[in-house]
């Protein structure tokens, strides 16, 4: 993928005469390289089996014939269902799939252009052509073809990558199952956690009257309102006023109330974490499948929801660990590892294990959250920003060379933007 290595696509496409000037100029660049030539070798086999082909030069039959075009399809598309371990070998079955796979990569482009790069959507739209393509046949032709544009030929490319990336992510989810623990997770809440008097989905309008530090818009003070009250203030400057809507959950005779918010992580979100960790197995990178980030009102409240969590999974017949515990609610700092996160960031953070589940919870109090949101080097918007940038992701997506962009530049305007967002709206 990367531009400035031997792979990089070119204002015309690779040669596919062997003792062409421009092969013997390219094999000559990598000679003294012995792992880029082995990785060579690999691709190289790896295009040739995919297309059923013993030598570069039938590339050429691919592409102008579409009969042997269409077989080829078929040959390689059975190739990649067993490679995924996808069941059942219909056509239609494994189409379906591969339009998945395909959609995903569409996703992981079209989920930064809404928002950390929204400014600079229409510089970075993908072609037409590539995103409608979900054929990796076709695709992987498109780098041969010189019909194509040197920014074409580069997102057929980018969306091959995005594609196996997303195949492995749908294939670990099959294996672990993660569509069924999350309903399972969900029952777990509403029949051992909520209040029983509460119904599903039943949930508390309440908002967050917040004053914030002019030096890095931390939270200095914070009452909740209800929604009748919060109709009757106009947040001045340095305030907030933020909605939440809020569950209850019983202990000792008392109905506490937290917001919360439930999560299960999206293909093209776990994509951009594998690019961000610079992995490719999605077992190794994307441990946080399951999440719930939770809100109380005080330490105090926090202190009795993780007890109640803990006698919940009892009562469903489940013993219930805390693992990876990092606490920085009562002070102390967070020791993340991950690129543009913030040392600054107060929060209880810690996998549970339960029911053959691993689920990632964020605990927050009212002020620590409305951190989380708001403050500056702390707030998630900002944080998006950063790990986007500071992991190389942009630019590898988007490479200076094709999209004419300036990704340090970039990477300061959005982080000023977002910041006026935060602190205007």
């Amino acid at each position: 993928m990367l531009q400035d290595g031997p792979f990089a696509v070119g204002v015309t496409p690779p040669c596919l005469s062997l003792f062409s000037l421009e092969s013997r100029e390219w094999v000559k660049a990598i000679r003294d390289d012995s792992l880029m030539k082995t990785k060579y070798r690999v691709v190289r086999n790896q295009v040739l089996d995919f297309l059923s082909i013993s030598s570069f030069g039938e590339i050429e039959n691919l592409i102008d014939e579409r009969g042997l075009r269409e077989a080829t399809t078929r040959t390689a598309n059975h190739l990649l269902a067993n490679m995924f371990g996808v069941q059942g070998g219909r056509q239609e079955v494994l189409e379906r799939y591969l339009n998945d796979f395909a959609s995903t990569a569409n996703d992981v482009v079209n989920s930064l252009r809404a928002k950390v790069l929204a400014p600079y959507s229409s510089h970075i739209e993908t072609t037409n052509e590539i995103e409608t393509t979900h054929d990796p046949v076709a695709l992987l032709l498109v780098l041969f073809d010189e019909r194509y544009h040197r920014k074409a030929r580069f997102e057929a490319k980018r969306k091959l990558v995005l594609m196996n990336l997303a195949g492995s992510i749908d294939q670990r989810e099959r294996e672990t199952k993660i569509e069924q623990n999350f309903l399972r997770f969900l029952s777990f809440l509403n029949d051992f956690v909520w209040s029983p008097s509460s119904k599903i989905g039943d949930l508390e309008i309440c908002y967050l009257h917040s004053k914030h530090s002019e030096d890095n818009f931390s939270c200095t003070d914070v009452s909740v309102l209800s929604e009748e009250d919060a109709l009757n203030v106009t947040p001045a400057a340095g305030e907030k006023l933020t909605l939440i809507k809020r569950r209850r959950f019983g202990d000792n005779g008392d109905e506490i109330p937290v917001y919360v918010t439930i999560r299960k992580k999206q293909p093209a979100a776990k994509v951009l974490k594998l690019l961000r960790k610079n992995e490719k197995n999605p077992a190794t990178a994307v441990d946080d499948d399951l999440g719930l980030m939770a809100v109380l009102n005080s330490i105090s409240d926090v202190k009795r929801f993780l007890r109640h969590l803990t006698k919940s999974a009892v009562r469903a017949n489940s013993f219930m660990t805390l693992e990876d515990i990092s606490d920085t609610l009562t002070g102390g700092s967070y020791g993340s590892s991950a690129t543009g996160s913030s040392s600054k960031t107060p929060m209880l953070k810690f996998f549970a294990r339960l029911g053959g589940m691993r689920v990632e919870f964020i605990i927050h109090t009212n002020s620590s959250y409305l951190n989380y949101m708001y403050q500056c080097d702390v707030a998630h918007d900002e944080y998006e920003v950063k790990r986007i940038f500071d992991t190389g992701v942009a630019e590898f997506l988007f490479p200076e060379d094709i999209y004419r962009l300036d990704m340090e530049n970039i990477r300061a305007t959005q982080l000023t933007r977002f910041r006026r967002l935060i602190e205007e709206w």
